[in-house]
């Protein structure tokens, strides 16, 4: 059956577009080419039948305006603190991007540091990332166009609010770590084009040096010399200026770390690790690092290193791995904050730098930590809290009296008492037990007859906890039931669980999810003309990944949609598929994807192309099949997962799909793989996938 798929062509650029080959008899090969006008016709026929089919369903218009609604009362998230000064993200209203605030001192009004609303008409520039400096008088930042996140780096005084001339290009999601005197920092960039081929523009991040006020063409190379072109590196600094740390991930499974002395004349890095497949995230405090790694700890430990004596065999474990995975850490006065998943809810410790356990934070029932910061010597530690029912809510914990106060927060536009979130348990088909979220009206009846929502991940150690999300509320308030399971291949549970569900297991990840569908039939709360699959619902809500999260996002949640819609069609009556990968056999050929081999596998390896093929949902296709209804969503700004996944897999299930249920493809052109993409596109996009959805599922 895939013989033919199997003849896989060499990656040889395509003249003046870096595109590889078709492969040998793909009858949609052709589709591949998102620049030619055969394509662009084609899509834009496809985009007129899909405005045709969407905007014919009723209630569009008291759609939008409840999600706007919904949407109007903002959000938060992202706290940092340096120096005196807290920065968050926040959006009011309807803004289409948020807006970044800092607060001069805990307690003080917030003020508007950087607010890219204000610099595009369309909203479609975005805030990609920002660093302050240690002192919070400097802030580099990133910022991209149409969703295409590949950012300008800029330098803004945080007491005038006005940007340095500095501007360093191709500065994609950037690791900045400025010197304490703010006279300069280390950062990483990307290639300039013409200096490597074009399709390994996306690749090659490397680490350099910038002082401020000079050309950045003249900037000198740090680190990165030599290595791989899929390695990459993240940089930091210690506060005292002595210690600059430089992190290399290989894949989201494995990690090298190397340290130099920048108070020494030499220019040489000293290893603290390499070689292992085992993660390591860490902070400096003074001379101390503090690591967070999975090595000989499937759910992670906590151990410190001396930077200036750093033999392993002087490691000192400070929290053993215990029964709930370690997510993250920082430094918070005298204190370290531990993160702590729970059956994928948060928890937060503190313990002695010693590692000794002191106390908890108290927190409210299932919910999630997004992200909590702190600094030595501080009596302070800010986080960021919310549930399926509470929006996200800036807290201040003062450490000396253990009381919490609410810093910021956004009103909730629902009563919760009108909702409940409930955790099961279910088994996998070979048996292994699943925690899945049910998040329902309390007025919803177990019938069989609920329309239902189902949707994962799966994927890249990123975690799937409770997210507020307004634009959920609107599928609830319209009697759904929404189903979030964790997944294999996320990092719920450690990375036992991460490992179970990549590689030459990544078709576990698609049994968890057509176990839970099976599950939610048999236990009467749907059945299968009520049920749809989602790749990623209208919001983040992968919060908690390891290594790179940025560069996965919703393209694994697209192939696990694929694949369940390819392996077990007659359980969804609907699938809501968004900027997907779907042809594995050629995934790695397109935009940055030779960067996901750690995680699925190289088609160029002929026992891992097999796996890769078993499962592919492009090659799954069958000619007459009743496949449910499927929209596809893709945007051709896309720098993640290449929209010729979208495009190939619609032309092929039109061709074999069984009539009476539609195919269809919303592509945009402003617009990428999700990130900065402006609330008023987002609305767009929801209310048409609720438009679909409810239409196929008898709601409307």
């Amino acid at each position: 059956m895939f013989a033919h798929i199997l003849l896989l062509s060499l990656w040889t650029a395509a003249p003046g577009r870096g595109l590889p080959p078709p492969a040998e008899g793909d009858p949609f090969g052709w589709l591949e080419d998102g620049a030619s006008a055969k394509t662009r016709k084609w899509t834009e026929e496809q985009n007129a039948a899909t405005r045709q089919a969407l905007d014919a369903r009723p209630g569009r218009d008291v759609l939008r305006k409840r999600l706007e609604a919904l949407s109007s009362v903002g959000t938060l998230r992202d706290v940092v603190v340096r120096g005196s000064r807290v920065f968050y993200l926040k959006r009011v209203g309807l803004q289409n991007q948020p807006v970044l605030y800092v607060r001069d001192a805990p307690g003080a009004a917030p003020r508007v540091l950087i607010d890219p609303n204000s610099m595009s008409a369309d909203g479609t520039t975005a805030l990609d990332w920002w660093r302050p400096s240690h002192d919070g008088l400097l802030v580099a930042y990133g910022v991209s166009e149409k969703g295409s996140e590949e950012s300008v780096l800029r330098v803004r005084d945080v007491d005038s609010v006005l940007d340095l001339p500095d501007r360093i290009s191709r500065a994609r999601h950037a690791s900045v770590a400025w010197l304490p005197d703010r006279t300069g920092f280390y950062y990483t960039r990307y290639p300039a084009p013409g200096t490597v081929p074009k399709e390994e523009e996306p690749y090659h991040r490397r680490v350099y040096f910038h002082v401020l006020g000079e050309d950045p063409a003249r900037d000198l190379p740090v680190y990165g010399a030599g290595r791989g072109k899929e390695d990459w590196p993240d940089v930091q600094v210690s506060r005292s200026g002595r210690w600059l740390l430089v992190s290399v991930s290989q894949g989201w499974s494995k990690t090298e770390l190397y340290a130099r002395d920048l108070t020494s004349e030499s220019t040489s890095f000293f290893t603290i690790t390499e070689g292992r497949q085992s993660l390591y995230e860490g902070k400096i405090d003074g001379d101390t690092l503090y690591l967070l790694t999975n090595e000989g700890a499937p759910r992670f430990k906590l151990v410190s290193v001396d930077l200036r004596r750093p033999r392993r065999d002087r490691w000192k474990t400070l929290i053993a791995e215990g029964p709930f995975t370690l997510t993250d850490f920082d430094v918070a006065g005298d204190r370290l904050a531990v993160g702590v998943l729970e059956r994928a809810s948060s928890r937060l410790r503190l313990h002695a730098k010693d590692g000794r356990a002191l106390s908890e934070v108290p927190l409210a029932g299932l919910g999630t930590v997004k992200s909590f910061d702190g600094c030595s010597g501080c009596d302070d530690l800010f986080l960021m809290y919310e549930s399926f029912f509470t929006p996200p809510t800036l807290y201040r914990y003062r450490l000396s009296k253990a009381s919490m106060t609410v810093e910021d927060a956004v009103a909730n536009p629902v009563d919760p008492a009108d909702f409940r979130a409930d955790q099961v348990t279910y088994p996998s088909l070979d048996g292994t037990p699943v925690t899945m979220f049910l998040v329902r009206p309390v007025r919803l009846r177990k019938d069989a007859r609920a329309p239902t929502l189902l949707t994962g991940y799966g994927g890249f150690n990123i975690s799937m906890t409770p997210s507020f999300s307004g634009l959920l509320l609107a599928w609830l308030e319209r009697g759904g039931l929404y189903a979030l399971p964790n997944l294999r291949g996320g990092g719920e549970y450690g990375e036992l669980w991460h490992r179970s569900g990549m590689l030459a297991e990544k078709q576990k990840v698609f049994d968890d999810f057509l176990a839970a569908a099976r599950w939610l039939i048999a236990e009467q709360y749907t059945s299968p003309e009520r049920l749809a699959i989602s790749g990623g619902i209208n919001g983040p809500l992968p919060i908690t990944g390891r290594g790179r999260p940025i560069q996965s996002m919703e393209g694994d949640g697209g192939l696990l949609v694929g694949a369940a819609l390819t392996q077990a069609p007659e359980l969804f009556a609907a699938a809501v598929c968004s900027v997907p990968l779907l042809d594995m056999l050629r995934y790695h050929l397109f935009l940055m994807a030779r960067l996901w081999i750690p995680e699925y596998g190289s088609p160029e390896d002929p026992a891992q192309a097999k796996w890769l093929a078993a499962y592919s949902p492009y090659h799954r296709v069958v000619a007459g099949r009743r496949y449910p209804a499927v929209l596809f969503l893709s945007g051709e700004s896309d720098t993640r997962v290449d929209p010729m996944h979208a495009r190939k897999m619609t032309a092929r299930l039109q061709q074999a799909a069984a009539p009476g249920r539609p195919i269809l493809l919303r592509y945009e052109t402003a617009a990428g793989h999700g990130a900065g993409k402006p609330l008023a596109k987002t609305l767009d996009e929801v209310v048409d996938r609720y438009s679909f959805l409810f239409w196929r599922l008898g709601m409307d």
